[in-house]
């Protein structure tokens, strides 16, 4: 049990710096201050430490701690002395402590901003990375109280511990005095210690993961003695795999005497086993699991797959036990997949684990699939099972109250296994990191997601994850930004993913079309022009090509340099008696085998109508083809052991004719194998990380097929889509140095400081409009300037102020932007329009009292846009852009970037639209002025990146002509920013 905290008198025991962190092994461990109720814990924790690792911390033999030491390093005041512990089990294995200090090193209060601190960490559980965990949270905690620089005495011959402060990535400077070595660290992040935080992250929880995926040694709790019964079918699916590591069966009902069963050695208990085990798969009455975590974690246990139901899904009382269950498991360092999870699988030959419900283990393949439902995960198995497609790990999360799809992202970057990754998500516990993740995964191999619940503004029953508000048009163009490849549903998955795991990335969207159907090669052309694809006119065989035909008409299209892809279609032939010979479809694999092997690296899509025999003539071939070789920024791996699966296929098609190719089922095997070819180069990966080097080996592709032209075609289209991002992603863009020379970033700072004090509320406040344009102009974004107008004459002294010609407009809320109710008066060129359009103003629509009219001087004509910036506390702040009026407000047409955007978003972001060509002179009309319009938006990026206080912006309408732009209107409001859960110190998530 954790102590019960006692209240400082100095300040309330900071429950905040709790936290749940992942070692450098994968196992888990929990950070929290130290209180006066752990006298006992430290004491017992100080006799576990060596007399080396003693001396190094005091500098002189110390065999024990004095009543005098305990009570100093338990009693804290949270502000000027603090320590934090690191505790598995509830016990100490790592404390750190920090002192403020004066410029001569002595006990000191604010505003002294100089600490004294130091570490001991029990030798069992040195190595993984405690420390250096400590040192994150204990400079986290240094900054809130306002410490900005630790200092630190080292022993010399303390190496572990000089390492630590030296790969932290603070700005530090180090002296040797009095036979020790002297640290000063300035605490304040750098982009160093930010990526040597987020590469240990990486490595932490990729390896926890991994320690999940490749148990030694298993137990499943909870198999039943009669067959049947959700334990009983883990363990039959687990031996049926062929799992390599050691298997028990635990049920505290087994009788004393069983000795086995199913051929495993069968314990009442983890206790009565004589090694430790590994991994644990819990399958009993959620009643039962809290005993069964704490069996599992008093053994050692590193991992826990939960299946039992009875959690959050279940409403209010479930979460709770849910929470709990997530507590429990980690205060013994053990991570979780579930609750009410499927299982996970991995087909790695030195492995073989099906630790799930799938009664068949999919063959091995270069796909990873994480998936929040079992039931999707069923259909997905189901599906590339069909396919001929492998798997190189599967997990199925259930409620996800642990392990995550970040988690998956962070083993899949660095699995040598894993060519691409399948993403089926529900909820974003996390936005800002799962884009972070997927920019940096997708930069070496794929991500392929579908979002559920895209629509309902809630989580599914089951996720206690934070809900986010942003729009799922918002969700899905920021994905795109960070290179995921977003689909709607999981057969778009399965097509896309069988693709990308088989076939090289296209260079470009030109695409060849030949095949021995003049009508199937039009639908697919026809699709191609539908997803923005450029196809060449398609090359018809004739219903009498040979394979020999479809062979060279391959071979010719690959050495094309005009072309980038290829789709082959193709229908049976007819024989002469005028029955259709449905045995050439292992002719017609061989044939296309055969160009592919010979040609150059492009990828080759097939879309076969009723072929009988083809689709698993194609991915047998590989065992018979000399496979293209991958460069070394490829994954490789041994070829896949042939299948003996087949499928069943559609025979409704008329016979000896072009049959319908409508069809969208997935009953057809439709992946071939074939040789693969590289990817691209990769995009640089992020600082923090860096994958593994492949495999220097040949593997076999597969040549994905489908049962229809758009699924095929838009497979492609998406792969197209994503090597352009590839390509554009190993050049980062910049955000250009001429703004630093017209920003007052302290100005604005000043501005936001005042007008918050001004108005302490929580919620915030909006600013009037010349407090905007004031702030607005500290970042160089001129506003042009309104005046009221609560009479006529008011109204015309205002013009004569600003010179006409002049516009007329009201400003109330439901009038706002709304010229098509006729609240905007344009062209007033002297003092007679002015009055007449108040008159009608005023006439029409109501009292000035109601109608807030202003006048503001005219603006040259041009095209009417909205440029908007906001924060959301789940995903951080967005930037987005539109046209004016109906495009964005009607037909939702408005493009989305996070911020900060650079030239490169920034330019992006005005193209992206579908009402982009009214920019660029669409029926004769004047270009505009882009480049005006791309500073506008990097600017306003810097205003809400440098002073998170500016949760929402929106410059409406900006007026871009063909001579630069004007802004006409600007709405901001300022409030204490939103926690950002993506800067601190590494920590688990606590839903």
């Amino acid at each position: 049990m954790e102590p019960k905290p006692e209240q400082s008198p100095h300040h309330a025991y900071p429950d905040h710096w709790e936290a749940d962190v992942v070692l450098r092994d994968g196992g888990t461990a929990r950070i929290r201050p130290i209180t006066t109720d752990d006298a006992e814990r430290l004491v017992s924790f100080y006799e576990q430490v060596s007399d080396e690792s003693k001396y190094y911390r005091f500098f002189a033999p110390y065999p024990r701690l004095s009543d005098r030491d305990v009570h100093r390093f338990t009693h804290h005041d949270y502000v000027d002395r603090v320590g934090l512990a690191v505790t598995i089990g509830g016990e100490f294995i790592g404390t750190v402590r920090y002192d403020r200090i004066d410029d001569r090193g002595r006990p000191a209060s604010a505003p002294a901003d100089e600490a004294e601190v130091a570490f001991l960490v029990q030798d069992a559980h040195q190595g993984r990375g405690v420390a250096s965990a400590l040192l994150e949270h204990i400079a986290a905690v240094a900054r809130e109280r306002g410490i900005r620089r630790f200092a630190a005495e080292v022993l010399p011959a303390n190496n572990k511990m000089i390492k630590v402060f030296r790969d932290a990535g603070y700005t530090q400077r180090r002296s040797f005095e009095d036979g020790s070595v002297h640290l000063t660290l300035d605490l304040e992040p750098t982009e160093e210690s930010l990526a040597v935080q987020r590469g240990r992250e990486q490595r932490a929880e990729a390896r926890s993961v991994q320690r999940l995926l490749a148990p030694g040694s298993v137990a499943v709790i909870g198999a039943g003695r009669t067959p049947g019964g959700v334990g009983r079918t883990v363990l039959r699916n687990l031996l049926a795999a062929g799992y390599t590591g050691r298997a028990y069966a635990v049920n505290r009902a087994f009788d004393e005497g069983l000795a086995t069963l199913d051929g495993v050695p069968a314990h009442r208990s983890l206790g009565e086993i004589d090694e430790q085990v590994d991994l644990a798969v819990i399958a009993v009455p959620a009643h039962q699991v809290p005993e069964a975590v704490a069996d599992c974690g008093e053994h050692g246990v590193q991992g826990l797959v939960v299946v039992s139901a009875g959690y959050a899904e279940r409403g209010a009382d479930g979460r709770e036990l849910q929470r709990e269950l997530v507590r429990q498991a980690r205060s013994y360092g053990m991570r979780i997949i579930g609750p009410n999870a499927f299982g996970i699988i991995n087909t790695a030959e030195n492995v073989r684990l099906n630790a799930s419900l799938a009664p068949e283990s999919p063959a091995r393949g270069r796909i990873g699939l994480f998936t929040q439902s079992g039931a999707i995960g069923i259909a997905l198995l189901s599906g590339l099972h069909r396919r001929g497609a492998g798997l190189s790990s599967f997990i199925s999360a259930g409620n996800r109250a642990d392990v995550s799809g970040n988690d998956f992202l962070q083993y899949s970057f660095e699995d040598p296994d894993t060519d691409v990754a399948l993403l089926y998500l529900e909820s974003l516990g996390n936005p800002r990191k799962f884009t972070r993740l997927a920019r940096r995964t997708a930069a070496v191999k794929p991500v392929v997601v579908v979002k559920g619940a895209r629509h309902s503004g809630t989580n599914p029953p089951g996720h206690a994850v934070p809900v986010s508000r942003i729009p799922d048009a918002t969700v899905s163009a920021l994905m795109r930004q960070a290179g995921v490849i977003r689909v709607d549903t999981v057969t778009e998955m399965v097509d896309a993913g069988i693709l990308l795991a088989g076939q090289p990335l296209p260079s470009g969207p030109r695409v060849a079309i030949l095949g021995n159907s003049e009508s199937l090669g039009l639908l697919t052309y026809d699709a191609c022009l539908a997803e923005g694809l450029r196809p060449r006119p398609p090359i018809d065989l004739t219903t009498a090509a040979s394979p020999q035909d479809f062979r060279d008409a391959l071979a010719e299209a690959l050495a094309d340099a005009t072309c980038d892809a290829v789709i082959v279609t193709a229908i049976p032939w007819v024989g002469e008696d005028g029955e259709a010979e449905t045995g050439d479809g292992q002719v017609l694999a061989a044939a296309l085998h055969t160009a592919v092997a010979g040609g150059s690296a492009k990828p080759v899509a097939v879309v076969h109508v009723e072929i009988g025999g083809l689709a698993e003539a194609l991915a047998a071939a590989s065992s018979t083809a000399a496979p293209r070789q991958r460069p070394t920024t490829a994954r490789t791996a041994p070829p896949e052991a042939p299948t003996d699966r087949t499928a069943s296929t559609d025979r409704e098609g008329a016979m000896g004719r072009e049959a319908p190719t409508d069809r969208t089922t997935d009953t057809d095997r439709t992946t071939a194998s074939a040789p693969a070819a590289p990817h691209p180069p990769a995009a640089p990966a992020a600082p923090e990380a860096t994958p593994p080097a492949p495999e220097d080996r040949p593997r076999p592709g597969r040549i994905p097929a489908y049962p229809a032209a758009e699924r095929a075609v838009r497979a492609l289209a998406e792969a197209v889509k994503y090597a352009q991002w590839r390509r554009q992603a190993a050049v980062p863009g910049k955000v250009p140095e001429l703004l630093d020379e017209t920003i007052d970033e302290a100005g604005a700072a000043a501005l936001i400081e005042a007008h918050l004090a001004a108005a302490p509320d929580p919620r915030g406040r909006q600013l009037g409009h010349d407090e905007a344009r004031e702030l607005l102009g500290r970042y160089g974004i001129d506003v042009r300037p309104t005046l009221p107008a609560p009479d006529p004459d008011a109204a015309v002294a205002a013009a004569a102020r600003l010179g006409y010609p002049v516009a007329l407009k009201t400003t109330a809320p439901h009038l706002r932007h709304r010229a098509d109710l006729g609240g905007v008066r344009l062209d007033l060129t002297d003092e007679d329009a002015l009055r007449r359009a108040y008159g009608d103003l005023t006439d029409l629509l109501g009292k000035p009292a109601e109608l807030l009219p202003v006048v503001q001087a005219m603006a040259p004509r041009g095209v009417d846009t909205v440029v908007r910036a906001s924060i959301d506390a789940a995903a951080g702040a967005v930037l987005s852009f539109g046209l004016a009026g109906a495009p964005s407000e009607l037909l939702g047409d408005t493009a989305h970037r996070l911020v900060p955007v650079t030239d490169r978003d920034a330019a992006e972001l005005i193209r992206s639209i579908r009402a982009a060509p009214v920019l660029f002179g669409w029926r004769g009309a004047a270009p505009v002025d882009t480049a005006a319009l791309e500073e506008l938006l990097l600017r306003l990026s810097r205003l809400v990146d440098d002073h998170p206080e500016v949760v929402s912006v929106a410059l409406e309408p900006v007026v871009v002509a063909p001579q630069g732009l004007t802004a006409l209107g600007a709405t901001v409001r300022l409030a204490p920013p939103p926690a950002r859960n993506d800067l601190g110190p590494r920590r688990l998530p606590s839903y």
